[in-house]
């Protein structure tokens, strides 16, 4: 589940393994991967890579640690008292001194685990950026081919169309409202569909609150077959309007979003008759 994979990337579990969560915290997560066996999986695999981690990097205490320690613990005693305690048995100063070294090395170890923990929670973090980093690298590579994909089967639909003679091809020029205006419009006239070739559309890219919408003339009245619009971003090749069963001529004009009942004559961008 989703909501699983983004609890296992959030990082709690290896603070968990770090023992830097609070009691409450700890629960929830001993809660979620009783709950969630991919939870519990990845908690297993987290405590068995810093196990394998700190093993691998373990260093011997240095020499001087044992006696640093055991001159802490066993501080020497001052001359400056009169009764002076009797001394300890020799077997019992045997014992003592090996509990000290034997404290000694848990302290050195678990000084030396907690660093290669701290070093394998920061190594794991790493590693999960990176991670995400390549998933974003792949979905944007993804997303490029997808795109590609889709290119390539809408110019061969084009191919297919003008090769097809049922399909009209009906090429739309400016008006003295924007000379430099031009587009292509594809018209079935057997399946009645009507297809804007957006890869040979020249018209400048409208605003937010604008749309361009194209007209069919029929018996000389216009007939709305939809909105779009330009934007030089835009990916896409082909654009399918409403369908028209006959058509004399196709013109655009440029609406308010959201297109006109009528068509606003002095805005209109293009135009062209149909050949019969």
């Amino acid at each position: 589940m989703e909501e699983h994979k983004a609890y296992i990337e959030s990082g709690i579990l290896e603070l968990y393994v770090l023992g830097q969560l609070s009691a409450p915290e700890m629960l929830e997560v001993e809660r979620m991967a009783a709950s969630a066996p991919e939870i519990k999986r990845e908690l297993e695999a987290i405590e068995i890579a810093l196990e394998a981690y700190a093993i691998e990097n373990a260093v011997e205490p240095r020499e001087d640690l044992f006696n640093t320690l055991e001159a802490k613990l066993n501080p020497v005693q001052q001359t400056s008292f009169s009764i002076q305690p009797p001394p300890p048995v020799k077997v019992e100063q045997r014992s003592n001194k090996s509990l000290m070294y034997a404290l000694a090395a848990c302290v050195g170890l678990l000084v030396v685990s907690g660093i290669a923990l701290i070093n394998a929670h920061v190594e794991l973090g790493k590693a999960q950026q990176q991670i995400i980093a390549l998933r974003t690298e792949t979905d944007r590579y993804a997303k490029g081919m997808n795109v590609l994909k889709q290119t390539n089967i809408e110019l061969q639909t084009v191919a297919d169309m003008i090769d097809d003679p049922n399909w009209a091809i009906v090429q739309l020029a400016g008006t003295k409202t924007s000379p430099a205006s031009k587009m292509m419009v594809y018209w079935n006239r057997k399946s009645q569909d009507v297809v804007l070739d957006k890869s040979r559309m020249k018209l400048p890219e409208n605003d937010q609150a604008h749309q361009y919408q194209l007209w069919a003339l029929v018996g000389g009245k216009p007939v709305d077959l939809g909105v779009f619009d330009v934007k030089t971003d835009s990916a896409q090749i082909l654009l399918r309007m409403k369908e028209i069963p006959k058509a004399e001529a196709f013109a655009v004009t440029l609406e308010k979003r959201g297109g006109s009942v009528n068509p606003t004559m002095d805005q209109m961008v293009v135009f062209a008759g149909v050949s019969i």
